[in-house]
């Protein structure tokens, strides 16, 4: 497992996708900041590197199956991540953030941090409803007419709204990584209601399934339509 530790994170996710858990488990965003090697990864957030080596070499030991979307081309990845991670994302989103309106409502003055990830969330919630439009109307479509036509009308077409994504990808991760920080890695206090505590447990769950949609789509959807079009699969009219 040693030659693990100069990997990248996306790198490591993308080869061996029982890794996902083990980065969720010690807080290692391998999706926004997957371009990090594992070592600085590490290093960064004071983990144990060994630790994390160790469980990584038991889940990767214990099953050599690979990823289900390994094989998937591109209009089936485009498919099941809408199908997966957008129909996941469109009903906790309202839920969850119904559930911080009330704990900020009720909370905010013993906890006031919990207004702040309540406005954070809110502020998430818009944006993310406004990029899986943008998604599932302008480049997924795109990505579908390229392979269907094998051309593409113009420079940029396929590129400009994947750089657009992947900015937005960033912006997401880093609000939930500021509610990571402010919740103390999601640990409600000690007296805490159930709502408290059902509101940081769906955040974890959120963000844990936010890491894996954007694992997809910035290292295996857009590193693939980027090359079908270089490749010579498809060709550029200006």
């Amino acid at each position: 497992m040693n030659e693990l530790r100069n990997k990248t994170l996306s790198q490591i996710v993308t080869e061996h996708y029982q890794a996902a858990p083990i980065f969720e488990k010690y807080g290692l965003d391998f999706c926004c900041k997957g371009k990090r090697a594992l070592e600085t990864a590490c290093t960064e957030k004071e983990i144990k590197l060994d630790a994390v080596l160790e469980d990584l070499d038991k889940v990767i030991k214990a099953s050599d199956k690979t990823s289900p979307v390994d094989q998937m081309s591109l209009s089936e990845l485009c498919a099941y991540i809408v199908r997966v991670h957008h129909g996941y994302t469109k009903l906790h989103l309202p839920q969850i953030h119904y559930y911080l309106l009330r704990v900020a409502e009720k909370h905010g003055e013993n906890f006031p941090y919990m207004k702040e990830v309540y406005a954070l969330f809110s502020e998430l919630h818009k944006e993310m409803e406004q990029h899986m439009i943008k998604e599932e109307q302008v480049l997924f479509p795109r990505i579908e007419k390229m392979v269907m036509t094998g051309s593409v009308p113009l420079t940029g077409w396929l590129s400009d709204p994947i750089g657009l994504m992947e900015q937005e990808h960033d912006g997401a991760g880093t609000i939930m990584e500021k509610i990571r920080q402010l919740t103390n890695d999601y640990q409600p206090p000690a007296q805490a209601c159930t709502t408290f505590r059902l509101s940081l447990a769906a955040l974890q769950a959120f963000e844990a399934d936010l890491h894996q949609h954007v694992h997809l789509e910035n290292n295996m959807l857009f590193p693939k339509a980027i090359a079908f079009l270089e490749t010579g699969n498809c060709c550029t009219r200006n």
